[in-house]
């Protein structure tokens, strides 16, 4: 995993500032209360504090942001960065600033004299998030990231409360991973290595071959990989974390390692990107990574179809008719349409063996998802209103953008076949719908569910507050929120 910075609380100790190494980091509040320990800084600088929070520029300053002073004189510290923030701030603000300290910081080692100020867990959890990096296949490497050390009133609270907000980050981490990661290096296999690592955190892995697949008839899934030289692979993850014989949430992933499209060959400009066509499944690991470290009071089975569309002599074909494990037949219009295809097989087989009390599915599954959405929100379809809306307001309280679109009977009317029981495609109208139409045909009766078309969050061009460009792990702190909510065991 890319390296996650350390994060350390310790007691407030002013005397120690004038010694401290790297960068200081101080919040003063848009009033300009100063805390007694910048008023130490302002007092050990001559009062450069007082002067910069006294200019045009830091009343422009937005909350959440920072202001530099460089190689003030009466410290060693190369630098004192001056934090704007409310002493009771949002947590969404708190994540801002810790994020807006990630970048002013880089790799220094940074005191951050946070003393009285609240949400010290939520600021540790955006510099965290925002100090990533992925520098794995480069010669050069960063500098090695500097302990984030955070002064603080009650140091073993604070230390407490972080605990499961840097155990998610580490599953964001593992996510981005897992999406940045080149498809030479992550193939099927070595992605079902990775996933069965997670058994060091207590998560029972278990990984099904093709013999296997092929006894449990997912024939829908496997002929999406018939073309390729990678094995086609289903990694199932459980943590049993909740009461026995309570019924898991189940979180199904796409897991499409790369993806020319098969024989409806995707165009070649941009094809390079389709490395991170497996971030559905990436997700489920860093979901299950995160309540893993966090010894989450729930259980939960992840399960991830593995596979990569490749052209061949032996690629399925644009006419091909192959039969689900639930047993209703599919003629394959498009072999570009294939993550429905492969989570098709493993949501019944989850919903078969598993008898799950809900079921969410995520997947870079349609373009047409950002043609509707862009890249700021997920596409949410679901058959339940308080799944939808407990997971909405997850994606809410952790800046995570999720839109809920339409699902009906016309869309699901796009799908019908002269030929076998549903087509793949439903033609260029409504593709992101008929997609989760067509997933919709495999969800049992009764039994709650949504599917997330992740496609324009997954991975995206730009930083973003909370993540460098490049993969976002978009998701990991939406669903673990929606699992610590709605699904822990409260006794």
């Amino acid at each position: 995993m890319a390296e996650l910075r350390a994060v350390a609380f310790t007691a407030v100790d002013l005397d120690a500032l004038p010694k401290a190494q790297g960068r200081i980091a101080v919040f003063i509040t848009p009033d300009l209360k100063l805390s007694a320990g910048a008023r130490r800084l302002n007092r050990l600088t001559k009062g450069a504090l007082a002067r910069a929070t006294a200019s045009e520029a830091w009343e422009k300053l937005g909350e959440g942001k920072v202001m530099s002073l460089n190689w003030p004189a009466g410290l060693e510290a190369k630098a004192v960065d001056l934090v704007k923030l409310p002493r009771r701030p949002t947590p969404e603000l708190a994540r801002k600033a810790g994020a807006s300290l990630a970048v002013v910081a880089g790799p220094a080692e940074t005191t951050v004299l946070i003393e009285g100020t609240k949400r010290c867990e939520e600021i540790a959890l955006g510099l965290t998030l925002r100090s990533y990096g992925f520098d794995a296949h480069k010669t050069e490497k960063g500098e090695l990231l500097g302990v984030a050390t955070f002064m603080c009133a009650k140091p073993e609270e604070a230390d407490a409360a972080a605990a499961p907000r840097l155990a998610v980050a580490e599953g964001v981490h593992l996510t981005r991973d897992l999406v940045n990661e080149p498809a030479n290096v992550l193939t099927t296999t070595e992605f079902a290595n990775r996933l069965e690592a997670l058994s060091a955190l207590g998560v029972e892995v278990e990984v099904l071959e093709e013999k296997a697949l092929e006894k449990l008839g997912m024939r829908a899934l496997l002929c999406v990989g018939q073309g390729s030289e990678s094995p086609s692979k289903v990694v199932i993850m459980r943590w049993k974390g909740g009461k026995k014989g309570d019924a898991p949430l189940a979180l199904i992933g796409k897991g499409v390692v790369f993806d020319t499209g098969g024989i409806s060959l995707k165009p070649a400009a941009g094809m390079e990107d389709m490395t991170m066509d497996m971030g559905g499944a990436g997700v489920v690991a860093g979901v299950m990574h995160a309540i893993a470290k966090r010894k989450a009071n729930a259980n939960v089975v992840g399960m991830v179809g593995l596979v990569e569309n490749m052209p061949s002599g032996a690629a399925v074909r644009p006419g091909d008719v192959v039969t689900s494990m639930k047993g209703d037949t599919i003629e394959v219009v498009n072999t570009d349409a294939e993550g429905r295809l492969v989570l098709c097989d493993v949501m019944w087989h989850a919903q078969e063996t598993e008898k799950p009390a809900a079921m969410i599915d995520l997947a870079t599954l349609t373009g047409a998802c950002i043609v509707a959405l862009g890249y700021e929100n997920a596409a949410v379809y679901s058959n339940d209103e308080t799944l939808a809306d407990a997971f909405l307001k997850a994606a809410e309280a952790e800046q995570e953008g999720a839109w809920r679109m339409p699902l009906g009977k016309s869309y699901d009317d796009m799908l019908k076949s002269p030929v076998a029981d549903m087509k793949n495609v439903g033609g260029r109208p409504a593709g992101s719908v008929t997609a989760a139409m067509f997933l919709k045909r495999f969800v049992k009766d009764d039994l709650p569910w949504i599917h997330l078309d992740i496609a324009g969050v997954a991975h995206v061009s730009r930083d973003l507050e909370l993540s460098p460009k490049g993969a976002t792990g978009w998701g990991v702190r939406a669903l673990d929120r929606l699992i610590a909510d709605g699904f822990e065991s409260k006794d």
